[in-house]
């Protein structure tokens, strides 16, 4: 099955209230493990990459590891920018082949939010991609963002669907109570948020800040129509003690043996991304 457009996932996802897992990749190896464990799980991917891992890598390099491994996958899969603030990286992917982006223009005033918005709609669809848009705060995320909730402060509802209706965006990423990184203690959302941004416009909500949810909430969330479930710091931790607790071994036993390390983390991301999706009622909708 190629590659889709966002809409293609995330569309049927919330017609029939499952979640897919829009996980975070940092290289290669992380890229090859939740592409392998979506494969695993029969379920639909949105692969998400930062400003960061883009900066880091590249576009051209990162664009090609996503085109060779994703060719001939047997589940459909998309490539998204994510939380990106900067125009010129929004170009760069979209002209470079990405599917999708996240304008995330919450620390301009909401007025130059949605206006700039609007534009990034129309650039995308020149190039027959889709457009996530956020308009306040949800949290750094890769060194993007801010603690701070947006300027306007927290927003009504009808100001959100008027936001979304105004854009054309194909999803919407709400703040509603959630927070990227780790919780320090269970947070209270505001669910009812979703159902009624959901209801009003149609269009399907992206839930941020997903590591360290219960599985109570995301199951919660995803029947009021988060489609979209993005995870970065969960991969980030098992990808870095799953390293740590193989290099641990390697010392104890003075084995030193890159490639044996690349295949254990890697069999962990595997395990870490078919649990996202039997978690969020992805697994097997690729059948």
């Amino acid at each position: 099955m190629p590659v889709v457009p966002l809409t293609d996932i995330v569309g049927p996802a919330a017609r029939e209230r499952y979640g897919v897992p829009a996980v975070n990749v940092l290289n290669d190896l992380t890229l090859e493990g939740v592409l392998a464990g979506a494969v695993e799980a029969r379920s639909p991917l949105i692969v998400q990459t930062s400003v960061k891992t883009v900066k880091s890598i590249g576009s051209e390099v990162l664009f090609a590891m996503w085109t060779a491994m994703t060719r001939g996958i047997e589940v459909p899969v998309t490539l998204h920018l994510d939380h990106c603030p900067d125009r010129a990286v929004i170009t760069e992917c979209l002209e470079r082949g990405w599917n999708s982006v996240l304008f995330d223009a919450h620390s301009l005033s909401l007025d130059e939010n949605q206006r700039q918005t609007v534009e990034v709609v129309a650039e995308a669809r020149r190039t027959g991609a889709h457009v996530e848009g956020e308009i306040e705060g949800i949290g750094v995320e890769d060194g993007v963002g801010s603690e701070a909730v947006g300027p306007d402060g927290r927003l009504a509802v009808e100001r959100q669907v008027e936001f979304v209706r105004a854009t054309g965006i194909d999803v919407f990423a709400p703040a509603i109570g959630n927070a990227h990184g780790q919780y320090a203690s269970a947070p209270t959302l505001e669910s009812d948020k979703v159902s009624a941004i959901v209801e009003a416009t149609g269009v399907p909500v992206a839930l941020h800040g997903g590591t360290g949810l219960s599985t109570e909430q995301f199951h919660d969330l995803i029947a009021r129509g988060c489609a979209k479930v993005n995870i970065s710091t969960g991969l980030k931790e098992r990808y870095m003690r799953s390293s740590l607790d193989f290099l641990r071994g390697a010392e104890a036993e003075s084995r030193w043996d890159p490639p044996s390390l690349f295949t254990a983390v890697q069999a962990d991301v595997v395990a870490f991304t078919r649990n996202l999706c039997e978690t969020f009622g992805s697994a097997g909708r690729a059948a």
